[in-house]
């Protein structure tokens, strides 16, 4: 562990740290806001996971959470959204490679030695969070679009993990829609695979009822084609999930968006991860 950023924010920490992961075989870097309350005792941890083209600067720079993080006392992590560096798998284009981990375990060569952000967001950051830094383990999950899906089956594929989930323009169905190249070179032609990565597959058959939160521009170029918010909606209904689906006229699916509505989200988390 190496702390290569700190800067004072909201009366908290905006920080940057790298490390060596076992899940990725790669150094990984994360953001970590620790607001003022962390100064005084543990607090419960909110985890954001970034979309396509995003490392972690994305959101800590951009989303504008840090206020809301301080006023509601969550720690926030940001980690990076796929693996980095020499010999790591890399395609063309911006769905599919570096920055397009999909926080899934690929299952295919040259992928599954190192594209594994499933594990490393769900089995290996947590520990190293609670270890490290003056966090609990009340957990929350949200993203955005690559990362909406990700905080979506990181909740679906372990239930009580997380005590609360929410996604602001998720993809919502990565093998349907804006994944299917990558799921084609992580996992190979086998549909029954793709199916245990996909956000709307999971809610069909989940015990688990989860309370969701998502908030949607109605206006973005990528609505129906590749985020395929009716899937989610459907999904739900047949899995008995309560989803509160929140359509915003005018927006789009930037950042521009996300830090309009994260403060929302962030009290949404606050309300779960502070009634413990």
């Amino acid at each position: 562990m190496r702390r290569i950023e700190s800067h004072a924010s909201f009366g908290g920490t905006q920080e940057v740290w790298a490390h060596e992961a076992t899940s990725t075989s790669c150094e990984m870097r994360f953001g970590v806001y620790l607001p003022p309350q962390a100064q005084r005792g543990r607090c419960p941890v909110l985890y954001f996971l970034s979309g396509l083209t995003c490392t972690e600067q994305n959101f800590i720079t951009k989303g504008g959470a840090q206020r809301y993080a301080a006023e509601h006392g969550l720690i926030l992590v940001a980690p990076d959204t796929s693996p980095r560096g020499e010999g790591v798998p890399d395609a063309e284009g911006d769905d599919i490679g570096t920055s397009a981990g999909f926080y899934v375990d690929a299952t295919q060569a040259p992928w599954s030695a190192q594209y594994r952000m499933h594990a490393y967001v769900t089995q290996e950051l947590p520990p190293l969070i609670e270890g490290t830094f003056p966090a609990s383990d009340v957990r929350g999950i949200t993203g955005h679009s690559m990362g909406g899906h990700g905080a979506l089956i990181c909740a679906l594929r372990h239930p009580g993990m997380y005590r609360s989930v929410s996604a602001l323009a998720p993809i919502c169905s990565a093998s349907r829609g804006w994944g299917r190249k990558a799921f084609a070179a992580y996992f190979g032609d086998d549909p029954d695979t793709w199916r245990q990565w996909d956000a709307c597959d999971l809610l069909r058959k989940s015990t688990q009822r989860l309370q969701l939160r998502v908030d949607q521009g109605d206006a973005d170029p990528f609505l129906q084609d590749r985020l395929q918010p009716d899937l989610l909606r459907a999904a739900c209904a047949e899995g008995g999930h309560a989803l509160d689906l929140r359509m915003r006229p005018g927006y789009g699916h930037g950042f521009y968006f996300v830090a309009s509505f994260v403060g929302e989200h962030i009290a949404h988390h606050a309300t779960a991860l502070k009634s413990v």
